[in-house]
């Protein structure tokens, strides 16, 4: 029996050619995904990946979602092992800057708005789009002073998030030192809000 049947039989190509597709994109970046790349990295036949990606789109868009799911579990393990709102937003956007660092590829590929564009949301992506926004306003918000207005709220969770994506580009691209992100972050905060 091939990998391709095994593969098949368990139920789990999906997540091996997502795998692979990873690891290829992780080692020579996003010009190397191809669906027969990540056919012949996974081990299966060349027309595997499209039976269920359909195309290299469709493939981009399962990657991403694999991304959205990492980003957002590596920022709510960073807030939630802090207590004080302040200190969880700190820890919540060292947890993206890092992870931008960290998977620059990926990190580039959930930000393409060909793959993720959060104006014409995509059944794949969409969703995900939409926990981590939510993510984010519900961790500012938690920080912000209590009876602070609906329109202070809104523009700074946008402020926020500008601060925090722009470090995280500006550090993965190797423009900032990842040393300057803390304490500039935690000055950016320190004015606006609560411990």
């Amino acid at each position: 029996m091939s990998r391709s049947d095994r593969a098949y039989h368990k139920g789990n190509l999906d997540a091996v050619l997502e795998e692979a597709a990873l690891e290829l994109l992780a080692e020579e970046g996003t010009a190397a995904l191809s669906l027969r790349a990540v056919a012949r990295r996974a081990g299966v036949s060349h027309n595997a990946p499209y039976h269920h990606f359909g195309d290299r789109q469709g493939l981009m868009k399962a990657v991403a979602a694999r991304g959205l799911r990492a980003l957002l579990s590596v920022m709510v393990a960073a807030r939630d092992a802090e207590a004080a709102p302040k200190a969880r937003l700190l820890a919540a956007s060292f947890a993206y800057v890092d992870f931008a660092r960290d998977h620059r590829p990926l990190f580039d590929i959930i930000f393409d708005p060909e793959i993720c564009d959060p104006r014409e949301p995509n059944a794949i992506t969409g969703p995900l789009v939409e926990a981590n926004d939510r993510f984010l306003a519900e961790t500012v918000l938690a920080a912000l002073p209590a009876g602070t207005s609906e329109g202070v709220i809104d523009a700074t969770v946008g402020a926020v998030w500008a601060a925090v994506h722009g470090m995280a580009v500006l550090v993965a691209a190797h423009h900032l030192e990842p040393a300057v992100v803390r304490p500039g972050l935690a000055a950016l905060l320190e004015t606006r809000f609560v411990d």
